[in-house]
């Protein structure tokens, strides 16, 4: 997570501004989106001019979140899964009984 200077200034991770070709000197773009900040590597275009490609980011952006969805459902652990109550026993035993 990058932090916010009192001159509100913000630095790009390394990784990101290799993946997006982000240099020293470049300009980028902040976009609000809602509750985020988009923020647009230089080359890019901010906002799509015609309905029709805003609709068809819409529709990328609806399906990425389907996705991440449908992952986090996987992630959890079931309800039958008794690994939650071995961690409550070992606990129960390295702490000193109540007297």
């Amino acid at each position: 997570m990058a932090k916010v200077t009192s001159k509100y200034q913000v630095t790009v991770p390394r990784k990101i501004a290799e993946k997006y070709h982000i240099h020293p000197g470049d300009d980028i773009d902040w976009a609000p989106a809602g509750d985020v900040i988009r923020v647009i590597p230089p080359g890019k275009q901010a906002v799509p001019q015609d309905r029709e490609s805003q609709l068809r980011l819409f529709d990328q952006a609806t399906e990425r979140n389907r996705k991440r969805r449908s992952a986090r459902a996987t992630e959890r652990p079931r309800r039958d899964d008794h690994s939650g109550m071995i961690l409550i026993n070992v606990i129960r035993l390295s702490s000193p009984l109540p007297a």
